[in-house]
């Protein structure tokens, strides 16, 4: 293998760039428009563009791409995860080619790519399965019988899917009709099969997952286990290697479970079997059954070689070069405790909304026992696109405790400004009780949500710094400026200004008095007195309040400042009297809160609703989100319709005013 050429973009292409390189294996991007600038481009030795930013016009695009393999000579191609990695007919193109696959045949990847035909396989093999209906027929009638007999509440799952897409929780009979058609069209626009299959809902459920891996010499093996119980909208937030309480019998039940499942179907490459796993009473040899394999890397491998101290993306090169695996079962090691925490751009406060936005701060943690995989750089534009992953921040410790530590203060010290993330969210979900303890299961996030999520008002020490920053009090002051060093000084008293910011009902005044360096500033929350002691570093300023000096960094935007102070981050939106002079009555109207699809439009003019009720069903980044009614009131207007392409902020529905 010489020349490699990555099929994906992001965060993995660099993650799979940096392997390539450090062998001497010169790599191929390819990008779509809306990439042509991205970080992974950039990393690789050549790059070749192969379509507009929608996925099906470039990255999904499996001859264009192979197309690029030939003019750029590549002789291998690497998937990574996504896209057309688990696409069989891809891979049959590419073989046909003459050039590698660096994953699994095409034989296997059919074999377990739909779920249903993939659990009676693995039946056949005897590996448990979850109960359910993994049958052909697909009429509403029959499948909402299946529900009944199997018991509420139920999972359906589209049988194509991954991700957490096509995937729905329904706990009575009368949400099932809705849930079906959600996961139906989900399952179609993201997979291209409606086709669905119903499980039964395991009550505290741990998803546990076991990394195996085989080559063309018939060996396979397994890299022990992942928890990914940590999840919200059945995606994975925060997974850990190894899982926390799990017996050494277990994991050997497990792991040669999967390593049954894998030689199953002749497996080569990196894969990952998933189980479902009753956590009711403990980990239990007899309590856990098969969900799926995924016939690829997997976006939580780092903490697996953290763990092994192994590089799984060289494993895949070389086992794709056709050597065989270095090491049998009893080489195997088990080094310490490793999580993986995924930064995303979205709203957690308003129900995990993706964000968009320009990254004007990215500052990501590093030092012993951390490790960063990111896509982007500082500057780069989160795009309704693709995912809105920023980075996976990854960390190791020598136990569970230290390595749950570690991670805290990397969250931290991450630093993001341009666009909201989950930062915060994920800073709360370390620091979770019941995480720390090992108690951990799918339903956490969930059970605990308004609490993890909680917005909560920023302290009067982050509104005064940020009152400082907007009125540039910050900044040191250059030597050649004589006078400059004067700012603020009357002759007759103290300098009094005012910084303004946007609240909840309009504009905030934060009056900021300075005297002889000194500042008095009264906030919201209440007056406090500080100084700045070093400014020089944005990143690093040292203000004294009072007896307490703090360390604080600070990131300017256009439309707004945004302060780093004890492990969090306060956005302050700075006040726009032009904008709210636009403002339109936002209580008789709802307004698209991303770029997106609509999907679906349910109701019409003249319809009565409710509040909360649902009206468009829009898809961005991959997922569908739900607008609801913002109050009781009659549909005046509808102003989009299914297939309609909309913009941030484009008026979707219109409510009869109120009088």
């Amino acid at each position: 293998m010489k020349k490699l050429l990555i099929a994906n973009r992001g965060e993995i292409a660099c993650r799979v760039i940096r392997t390539a390189r450090r062998m001497g294996i010169a790599t191929v991007a390819v990008f779509s428009e809306a990439d042509r600038n991205a970080l992974h481009v950039k990393m690789a030795d050549e790059a070749v563009p192969i379509g507009p930013p929608p996925v099906a016009e470039s990255y999904l695009k499996a001859g264009t791409i192979i197309a690029a393999a030939r003019l750029t000579g590549a002789d291998a191609i690497h998937p990574g995860y996504g896209f057309l990695s688990e696409n069989p007919d891809f891979v049959d193109a590419v073989e046909a080619a003459g050039i590698t696959f660096v994953g699994p045949p095409s034989s296997a990847i059919r074999a377990m790519g739909l779920k249903d035909a993939a659990k009676a396989l693995m039946e056949k093999a005897g590996v448990a399965v979850v109960p359910g209906y993994h049958g052909e027929a697909q009429d509403a009638e029959t499948l909402e019988r299946e529900a009944e007999r199997i018991g509420y509440p139920v999972l359906i799952k589209a049988r194509a899917g991954g991700g957490g897409k096509g995937m729905r929780r329904v706990e009575r009979p009368a949400d099932f009709a809705a849930a079906l058609e959600g996961a139906q069209r989900e399952g179609q626009s993201s997979f291209g099969d409606p086709h669905c299959l119903i499980e039964k809902y395991i009550e505290k459920p741990r998803h546990i997952e076991i990394q195996v891996f085989g080559d063309r010499h018939g060996n396979v093996v397994h890299l022990n286990e992942r928890d990914c119980s940590l999840q919200r909208r059945h995606q994975k937030v925060i997974e850990e290697a190894p899982a926390p309480g799990m017996p050494a019998e277990m994991r050997a039940a497990m792991g040669e479970a999967a390593v049954k499942a894998a030689q199953a179907i002749g497996y080569v490459g990196a894969g990952t079997i998933e189980f479902i796993v009753d956590g009711s009473e403990g980990l239990r040899p007899d309590r856990f059954w098969f969900m799926e394999m995924n016939t690829r890397l997997q976006v939580e491998h780092p903490v697996t070689e953290f763990v092994t101290g192994l590089d799984l993306v060289e494993l895949q090169l070389r086992v794709a070069g056709g050597e065989p695996l270095p090491f049998d079962q009893s080489g195997v090691g088990l080094n310490g405790h490793a999580f993986e925490a995924r930064i995303y751009a979205e709203d957690a406060t308003r129900d995990f909304l993706p964000a968009t936005g320009q990254l004007t701060t990215l500052r990501l943690p590093d030092g012993e026992g951390v490790r960063v995989d990111t896509g982007v750089a500082e500057g780069d534009r989160i795009t309704p696109h693709y995912d809105p992953m920023i980075a996976k921040l990854i960390v190791w410790g020598p136990d569970r405790a230290s390595a749950l530590a570690r991670l805290s203060r990397a969250l931290g010290e991450t630093r993001v400004a341009g666009s909201v993330t989950n930062v915060a969210f994920l800073a709360r979900l370390a620091a979770h009780e019941g995480f720390a303890a090992g108690d951990v299961d799918t339903g956490v996030i969930g059970r605990d949500q308004a609490a993890l999520t909680a917005s909560a008002p920023p302290p009067a020490e982050a509104i005064a710094v940020a009152a400082l920053a907007q009125l540039r009090r910050l900044a040191p002051v250059a030597d050649d400026e004589p006078f400059a060093a004067l700012a603020g000084f009357r002759s007759w008293g103290a300098a009094r200004q005012a910084a303004r910011f946007e609240g909840s009902d309009g504009r905030v005044d934060v009056p900021v008095i300075e005297d002889a360096g000194r500042f008095t500033v009264e906030t919201p929350a209440g007056s406090t007195r500080l100084s700045v002691v070093d400014g020089s570093d944005p990143d690093r300023i040292r203000i004294a309040f009072g007896e307490r000096i703090a360390t604080v960094g600070i990131a300017h935007e256009a439309e707004a400042v945004t302060v780093f102070m004890d492990t969090l981050a306060y956005r302050f939106a700075h006040y726009s009297a032009e904008a709210h002079a636009e403002e339109g009555a936002g209580g008789d109207t709802v307004a698209a809160p991303m770029p997106g699809l609509v999907r679906a439009v349910r109701v019409a003019a003249g319809d009565t609703v409710e509040t909360g009720q649902a009206l468009v069903v829009l898809e961005a980044m991959k997922m569908e989100h739900t607008m609801t009614a913002p109050r009781d009131g009659v549909v005046a207007e509808v102003m989009v319709s299914p297939g309609d392409q909309v913009e941030e902020g484009t008026l979707l529905l219109a409510l009869e005013t109120e009088d």
